[in-house]
């Protein structure tokens, strides 16, 4: 859908009642003119885009700063600067610098990852879940095993456990898992990867691990520091608001990273690199982001509530859904409406990915979800 202008787009998609809402209801106040400065809201504006789990603020002023003062050294190769960045990681996660891996987003880290430990073999995993590993791992040859969701649409880690072979080179888990927000319980998944890791590589993507609400939930980095074949993920694009800067990193034992550091291709950039260290230092930045869209969650739940539409609990940027309706057809009605909604996610063919965004994005949301499905 092509770029309208604000008042076209309300027009057209029968929403121009939402703006008034806004400041009648008194259901979301409005960011003070110091917040939209330090953390950049994204300008309400059609198509509202609610599908891809960005996180709606940011770069924040500090980061946007650091991008800018960094320019200067834009003639520059990116090498010799990844250092401090690298340091920064390690520091946050309690390992040393040689186990850190600096990847171009978490996407390219498990692409990297797929290729240099599934080749000659096959990559367990669960599905729906976030597929870019598999999808490029099969164009090099790997073979996918693919194992469903259980009964409660969680990873289903006895099956895997089960069908892992010789032939088994990694298993692939998201947790919480895209696009179920779903987090597998705690010692289950620790005793899985200590024991699975014996006999393949597990990697663990935890890209929203960010947005976890249960309390001292364990990261899979606990057993890297341990020695154990696990490598994780992590990306500064959703919390951080960086989906468009492109950087994430990986975390394994310095025998697997340098397998991985051998295989990375876009690598980092000077802008993404201070951007990052600006991130990780900006707390203000990363709270804020937290609250918002636990309150862009509140509302989107409360709708839920109200249309009597089943839903998961969500550990994540998103809330998935039973909408009753082909997802297809969904997402060409609220495309008319002006909402960029979730993809389709086989099996769950009439489920729905929606992903928090302004207060003011999900109320207009909440306003065509309710003439839809109501």
């Amino acid at each position: 859908m092509k770029e309208i202008s604000r008042r076209a787009w309300l027009k057209s998609a029968s929403l121009g009642s939402g703006l008034a809402l806004l400041g009648a209801s008194g259901m979301a106040s409005s960011l003070s003119a110091e917040e939209i400065r330090k953390f950049n809201p994204r300008p309400l504006a059609g198509p509202i885009r609610l599908g891809s789990n960005e996180n709606p603020y940011g770069p924040s002023e500090k980061m946007r700063q650091a991008m800018v003062s960094a320019f200067e050294n834009g003639c520059r190769y990116p090498w010799s600067y990844n250092g401090s960045l690298v340091k920064m990681i390690a520091e946050k996660e309690g390992v040393p610098e040689n186990y850190i891996v600096p990847v171009a987003g978490s996407t390219e880290g498990l692409k990297v990852a797929g290729i240099t430990f599934g080749r000659g073999g096959e990559i367990i995993s669960c599905a729906p879940t976030f597929l870019s590993m598999m999808e490029y791992a099969e164009l090099w040859g790997t073979e996918i095993n693919w194992v469903p969701l259980n009964k409660d649409l969680d990873f289903d880690l006895d099956e895997i456990e089960k069908r892992v072979s010789h032939e088994t080179r990694l298993v692939f888990l998201c947790n919480p898992n895209n696009p179920t927000g779903k987090l597998l319980p705690a010692q289950k998944v620790i005793d899985f990867c200590e024991t699975v890791s014996k006999r393949a590589v597990v990697f663990s993507d935890e890209a929203y691990y960010d947005y976890i609400t249960e309390p001292n939930y364990p990261s899979m980095v606990e057993l890297v520091k341990k020695g154990h074949d696990v490598v994780v993920s992590r990306t500064l694009s959703k919390v951080y608001g960086l989906a468009g800067i492109r950087l994430g990193y990986l975390i394994a034992k310095p025998e697997l990273a340098d397998k991985l550091k051998d295989r990375v291709v876009a690598n980092t950039n000077i802008m993404a690199i201070e951007a990052g260290k600006a991130a990780l230092m900006d707390k203000e930045f990363y709270q804020f982001s937290l609250q918002k869209n636990k309150e862009a969650k509140a509302l989107l739940t409360q709708t839920l509530d109200e249309l009597k539409l089943p839903y998961l609990e969500s550990h994540a940027n998103f809330v998935f859904f039973q909408s009753g309706r082909d997802i297809v057809e969904l997402n060409k009605t609220m495309a008319q409406k002006g909402f960029i909604i979730g993809r389709p996610f086989p099996p769950l063919n009439d489920w729905c990915r929606i992903s928090t965004g302004t207060i003011e994005e999900v109320t207009l949301y909440n306003q065509a979800i309710k003439e839809v499905l109501g």
